[in-house]
């Protein structure tokens, strides 16, 4: 069950970026590094990131930018297992938040399965919209940042219409409601499965 106490509330709607280093060879990993809570990622340092560079200054196979992002979780729970290293990418601190599992694919694919040890509780507060996909298996996916990396014009109050601009695929569903009771997504226990749609927004599996 998860713990009632929240670390940290009023989450929804504050801009982050993240710097994906991947590492390709005997042990494949990738490290994901994000800008919150250190900074919000400031767009003139952010648009000047060069992911080559990046990925020769820090000695990996590539490097993908993601973001700017917005979180649309109300709060955080407990974190495990918080992770000290830090790096500075462009002049934006960055925290290693998670280890992002491959399985050989590295190619960016949407509508895909990936797994993530990230270790934390999200509470999705009663009231609140969110937006969700659901598979033809009819396992629910909860937007948990939006992304204007690709469309700049993307606000949290355009997101009930998104369905119409998706390219889902067959039997693929978008939705949106407001929360008639809270919503908490714990992953403490077991790495989190998520996945993007085509604009890069993110979205994780509620059990």
């Amino acid at each position: 069950m998860a713990p009632s106490e929240r670390l940290l509330s009023n989450l929804r709607g504050m801009r982050y970026g993240e710097v994906l280093l991947a590492y390709l060879g005997n042990e494949t990993r990738v490290e994901v590094y994000n800008s919150f809570p250190l900074n919000d990622c400031p767009d003139e340092l952010w648009r000047a990131l060069d992911a080559e560079l990046i990925a020769k200054e820090f000695e990996a196979t590539f490097a993908l930018l993601n973001g700017p992002r917005y979180w649309l979780m109300d709060g955080i729970g407990k974190v495990q297992n918080v992770n000290p290293l830090l790096r500075a990418f462009g002049g934006i601190d960055m925290r290693l938040v998670a280890t992002l599992e491959l399985d050989g694919d590295v190619a960016r694919v949407s509508y895909k399965e990936r797994h993530v040890n990230r270790g934390a509780v999200w509470y999705f507060d009663e009231g609140s919209a969110v937006h969700e996909l659901t598979s033809p298996e009819g396992r629910t996916y909860v937007m948990q940042a939006y992304c204007t990396g690709v469309d700049r014009t993307l606000r949290e109050d355009s997101l009930d219409q998104l369905g119409a601009t998706l390219q889902l695929p067959a039997g693929w569903r978008y939705a949106s409601r407001v929360l008639t009771s809270e919503l908490v997504v714990d992953t403490t226990e077991h790495v989190a499965t998520v996945l993007q749609d085509e604009l890069e927004n993110t979205y994780t599996l509620v059990d």
